[in-house]
């Protein structure tokens, strides 16, 4: 009995391991055709009907194209950074309330922040490893900028949880049951969503990937491979963060249609935001998170907590 567990939990997992590599796949496809009606040009359209086979391409293209070899790279760090950033994205998806898999996680929450914390070193050992002074910059950066917003993210998420008393994301359908969360907190899901959109280095927070400024930021040095296993961690996150706030906020995990559209609906919000806003200016990025969101997700904070003795 019990291997027949293990195997249905093994499926359960390669089953979920594959549809999020496809959800990444067609979500890129998404936010190219997105981008292009936006800036009315035409996206991928060549590639299979209406460009539906370009994501698949693209991964071919880039998994062959031939591996750059730098000299004065630390090499060990640099190639093992984007494949552990990558697995660390993947492993994040065992948190969601996955019927399938047999697996419930009672400290959900708290194991999301912590592969998130860890996901931290990752761009950091990407920046320093490749010995460019450059990616070290880009890689500086972007750590500054994802332990800032991750220290208000952690703050929300605590609201979430005192509300509820429950880091299980399963509990969070029960009590969505009659009002979305959304409603009860709009300025915290506002900040929450821009929250999001720092921690995986989005429009109008790529700071990580300034171009103007950085040359690409902390990535600068990776081609091929390297490249494309970055490109699929953040794209995995993005999706992993629409789905948590459609857990938290929009009413909870619930295996129907309905809730794949409130999926699809804030993962294409990350691409409207990119196709609509600029780029924040970097000095003003501190003064955000520390000035604007800290202050509100505290005081947040402390009023759930009175609200909670209060009808406790």
């Amino acid at each position: 009995m019990m291997m027949i567990d293990i195997m249905n939990i093994m499926i359960g997992g390669l089953v979920l391991l594959i549809g999020v590599l496809i959800g990444v796949a067609f979500l890129t496809l998404l936010e190219r055709k997105v981008l292009g009606y936006i800036q009315i040009r035409k996206g991928p359209n060549k590639l299979g009907f209406m460009g539906i086979l370009q994501p698949f391409s693209d991964a071919i293209k880039l998994f062959s194209k031939e591996q750059v070899y730098l000299n004065y790279s630390n090499y060990f760090s640099y190639y093992f950074s984007p494949i552990i950033s990558f697995m660390l994205s993947l492993i994040i998806w065992m948190v969601i309330p996955y019927l399938f898999n047999m697996v419930m996680f009672n400290l959900g929450l708290l194991f999301f922040l912590s592969c998130t914390s860890v996901g931290v070193y990752t761009l950091l050992i990407a920046g320093w490893s490749s010995n460019s002074n450059y990616s070290l910059l880009g890689g500086l950066r972007a750590v500054a900028q994802t332990i800032s917003y991750e220290v208000s993210l952690s703050l929300i998420l605590m609201s979430s949880i005192i509300m509820i008393m429950d880091m299980n994301l399963i509990k969070f359908s029960e009590y969505q049951f009659l009002i979305w969360f959304m409603f009860m907190m709009i300025p915290l899901s506002m900040c929450l969503f821009s929250s999001m959109l720092a921690e995986t280095n989005r429009t109008p927070f790529d700071f990580a990937e300034g171009e103007s400024e950085l040359v690409s930021g902390f990535n600068i040095e990776y081609s091929s491979g390297g490249f494309a296993l970055i490109f699929l961690a953040e794209y995995s996150s993005i999706l992993f963060m629409s789905m948590l706030f459609v857990i938290m906020n929009m009413g909870g995990y619930e295996l129907n249609l309905f809730f794949y559209l409130k999926l699809v609906f804030i993962s294409f919000f990350f691409i409207w935001v990119r196709g609509t806003l600029p780029r924040y200016r970097y000095d003003k990025l501190m003064y955000l998170c520390w000035k604007s969101y800290l202050p509100i997700s505290l005081n947040y904070l402390l009023f759930f907590l009175g609200l909670k003795m209060l009808f406790s």
